[in-house]
């Protein structure tokens, strides 16, 4: 049986964290959809099914094959927006529909070589495609269907612990000179990582997994349950609360709270972030300071492609785009939307929603250039040692025309 994950037409309502990445390579817990999808399947995917604008970006990036037929006769199809926690259990040409998305597809060849990436974003052309399929279920705890960015921070701590229980080995944490662990046994510390006198990991409430070559630095306080990637940087004093999910190369301080940062960004002096995602290349400026909880208590609204979604949610921070800065003392309202590569510099509270490729000043927004973005990118990259390869700069530049497609102040 071959693997085979896909994108469907739901990445829309999953931007602007995905105008750069697959709605696959989304976080939550240790790490990415497709990581859990490959490990539930107990299998590499054979092929991943992509939109257009990210193929070649992909192939660079990885090495399963991109937007190509597979070959065998029993190919099994996966959503690349499921939280799979479970292996998935149907016979071949039966399909799982959950409303009016695609789920799981265990198809043969002659069904398989149809569900091309144009046929996979259409969803009344998936429907005709797979009608003479046999209908199937999956159990409701097996896995969840991300349709909005608050889902991934909502199912962050319990996929922590879930990954922790499961997938982590090797002895509880060893004692650290100076430091205080707080149950050790639900802490795992990676080779190369620093744990400095007077920094405290609190695993009472969850597990906390720190990986390879991690500073946590003194007077830093961090309450499971927790991930922090490898190469990661905790500053003096920070207070890294519960439910959070740090990706590899960040740099974080001030006071964090169920949040999620996908990787190679900064938040390094004081100021709260709560119940957010936080893209990649990200630099929050001092004392830039989030919003998670209206002051009535009610449900939070976050505006998606042109409309308010009632998020059901009393705690909802921010979603903000890759390469996008705010400047000292930024204030983040409850639940808002910043689009890739912007620049934050008001005094007052920032807009509910900020289009992409956008400067925002007290005088009001202007575009910020795609090439003078892509110059100063160019830059922020080489800090962390990296490069953007011209099918990236491509895709980097391609993005303020698609999200002019999507995008619209609600």
């Amino acid at each position: 049986m071959q693997l085979l994950v896909f994108e469907d037409a739901g990445y829309r309502n999953l931007l602007p964290l995905v105008y750069s990445r697959c709605t696959f390579n989304l976080r939550c817990g240790f790490d990415n959809l497709l990581s859990k999808i490959e490990a539930a399947v107990g299998r590499t995917a054979e092929s991943i099914f992509v939109r257009k604008t990210l193929a070649a970006v992909m192939s660079e990036r990885q090495t399963r094959r991109v937007n190509q037929p597979a070959t065998s006769d029993d190919q099994l199809w996966i959503n690349g927006r499921l939280l799979l926690r479970s292996e998935i259990q149907i016979a071949l040409n039966s399909v799982v529909w959950q409303a009016n998305t695609l789920l799981v597809a265990r198809v043969d060849r002659a069904i398989g070589s149809k569900l091309t990436p144009e046929v996979l974003q259409d969803p009344a052309r998936l429907r005709e495609t797979l009608a003479g399929c046999n209908q199937a279920t999956l159990p409701a705890e097996s896995c969840t269907l991300i349709d909005y960015p608050w889902q991934l921070v909502q199912e962050n701590p319990a996929e922590i612990a879930r990954q922790f229980a499961r997938d982590t080995g090797g002895a509880p944490a060893a004692s650290q000179a100076g430091a205080h662990l707080v149950k050790p046994g639900s802490i795992r510390i990676g080779d190369g990582s620093r744990i400095k006198p007077g920094a405290v990991l609190d695993a009472d409430s969850g597990p906390i997994f720190i990986g390879e070559n991690v500073t946590i630095h003194p007077c830093a306080v961090v309450q499971g349950p927790c991930y922090i990637g490898d190469g990661c940087t905790i500053q003096p004093g920070a207070s890294i609360r519960s439910g959070c999910s740090i990706g590899m190369v960040c740099k974080v301080g001030g006071e964090v709270e169920g949040t999620i940062f996908h990787g190679y960004s900064n938040k390094q002096h004081d100021g709260f972030i709560g119940h957010s995602y936080i893209g990649e290349w990200v630099n929050l400026g001092a004392d830039t300071v989030g919003s998670d909880l209206k002051n009535t208590y009610g449900p939070v609204r976050v505006p998606i492609n042109g409309a308010s979604v009632d998020t059901g949610e009393t705690f909802v921070g921010a979603f903000i785009g890759d390469h996008t800065k705010t400047a000292i003392r930024t204030t983040l309202p409850t639940g808002c939307v910043i689009g890739y590569a912007c620049n934050i510099a008001v005094s007052g509270f920032v807009p509910t929603f900020v289009p992409s490729f956008t400067w925002l000043t007290d005088g009001g927004r202007q575009v910020n250039d795609p090439q003078k973005a892509l110059a100063l990118a160019r830059k922020v990259v080489a800090r962390r040692n990296r490069s953007y390869s011209p099918a990236e700069e491509t895709l980097f530049l391609s993005i303020q025309q698609t999200a002019g497609k999507h995008e619209a102040i609600v």
